[in-house]
C-alpha cells in the first residue's frame, strides 16, 4: 500500500448496520458507507482500504500492517470495543499512523458505560454523532496531515 491510502476499520457488529437499531445508527448499510467513502477518498486523491471484523485482534493486526505499510492514516469505528479493550489503545499508542475514532452516534449522549473511550487518548481526534456522514468528515481531517 502507498502512503496515500486511508485505513478505514469498523469493529464488532457493524456489519449488521441498515438492520441492526437504525434509530441510532442509521438505515445504511456498511456497504453503503463504504462506497460513500470511496467515492469520498477519490476527491481527496487518496485510496481506502476498508475491513470490518468482530474480532478485536484483527483491528489490532490490521492497525499494525497499516503502519507497516506506511499507511496515510487510520479511520477506525472501534464499535463496543471503544469503551473496553486496553489492547487497541496499546496498538494504537505503539504505531506511528495517526488514527481518527469514528462513531455514528454520540457515546456521550448515551448509557454511561458508553462515556469511556479508551481509544480517544491515544487518537489523533474523535468524530462522533453524524451517523454516516462522520466517515466523510474523518476523511477530510485526514486528508490535512
Amino acid at each position: 500500500m502507498a502512503a496515500k491510502t486511508i485505513y478505514i476499520l469498523n469493529g464488532p457488529n457493524l456489519n449488521l448496520l441498515g438492520m441492526r437499531e437504525p434509530e441510532i445508527y442509521g438505515s445504511e448499510t456498511l456497504d453503503e458507507i463504504a462506497g460513500q467513502a470511496e467515492d469520498h477518498a477519490q476527491t481527496l486523491g487518496f485510496d481506502v482500504d476498508i475491513r470490518q471484523s468482530n474480532h478485536e485482534g484483527h483491528l489490532i493486526d490490521w492497525l499494525h500492517e497499516a503502519a507497516a505499510e506506511k499507511a496515510h492514516a487510520v479511520i477506525l469505528n472501534a464499535g463496543a470495543l471503544t469503551h473496553t479493550s486496553i489492547a487497541l489503545y496499546d496498538a494504537i499508542k505503539a504505531i506511528d499512523t495517526p488514527v481518527i475514532e469514528v462513531h455514528l452516534s454520540n457515546p456521550a449522549a448515551r448509557e454511561a458505560f458508553r462515556h469511556k473511550s479508551f481509544i480517544a487518548p491515544v487518537a489523533k481526534g474523535t468524530i462522533c454523532g453524524f451517523g454516516a456522514f462522520g466517515y466523510q468528515l474523518a476523511l477530510d481531517a485526514a486528508s490535512k496531515f
